[in-house]
């Protein structure tokens, strides 16, 4: 399954409403788009703030309120719960990303990623002294059409850190850059567990479920690079 992930048709419109999609994209050339925490916390602020439809604001004129105008603004979107997709899971990686997401209003999943990447390059660009395109053209899309496809694509989302040797697998656990610790019991506003997490009596089970699957998942990835370097 960890392979198919990723042979499966790609690019389709339009986006269906109540529909699941893997959505994933990496930096042009391969290159870093998060290079220091904070590149990665914004990353999260601007993937949080854009969820929702009909915002009155860009998130730079946001991040200039004062705290309690932040807190009653966001209060507000939540209370509304007006959503152009929900976040089921994700991951950041230093040079891509990959979301699992559910369209809730027609256009919403194109509409949301291009404003988190738009407004993510805009932030990077400024910081890192840079011009230009920072994601690799347009997002590549996968239509998730089974139950299953849906909790092995959150587990294979939720191991990218562990395959690709940035942690280990206990660092796993709590990497902070992904939805995987909101699986574990971390609350959040932002993440939906429920379409997941149905299919499991308790986030012990589902732990279980990624981690003994995990030094598979590393071979494989192993195999594929070593098959690239031949």
């Amino acid at each position: 399954m960890y392979n198919n992930l990723k042979n499966m048709p790609r690019r389709f419109e339009p986006f269906e409403n109540g529909n699941y999609y893997h959505i994933f994209n990496r930096g042009v050339a391969k290159l870093p788009v998060f290079i220091s925490g904070s590149d990665y916390q914004q990353a999260i602020l601007t993937m949080s703030y854009y969820l929702f439809a009909d915002l009155k604001m860009k998130l730079s004129r946001f991040k200039s309120l004062s705290a309690n105008e932040r807190d009653k603004l966001i209060a507000d979107l939540r209370f509304s719960d007006d959503k152009m997709v929900q976040i089921v899971s994700f991951v950041l990686m230093p040079n891509h990303f990959h979301f699992l997401l559910r369209q809730e209003r027609d256009g919403g999943i194109s509409k949301f990623v291009s404003l988190f990447t738009n407004s993510y390059t805009r932030y990077f660009n400024t910081k890192h002294s840079r011009v230009g395109p920072l994601f690799q053209g347009q997002f590549k899309a996968v239509n998730i059409e089974h139950e299953n496809q849906l909790i092995h694509l959150s587990r294979y989302i939720h191991l990218n850190p562990y395959v690709s040797s940035i942690v280990s697998k206990d660092e796993l656990l709590t990497y902070s850059w992904s939805s995987f610790p909101n699986y574990l019991g971390d609350e959040s506003q932002t993440i939906l567990t429920d379409p997941v997490m149905t299919y499991f009596k308790s986030s012990d089970e589902y732990k279980l479920f990624v981690l003994n699957h995990a030094d598979y998942a590393e071979s494989l990835e192993k195999m594929k690079h070593q098959t690239l370097d031949l």
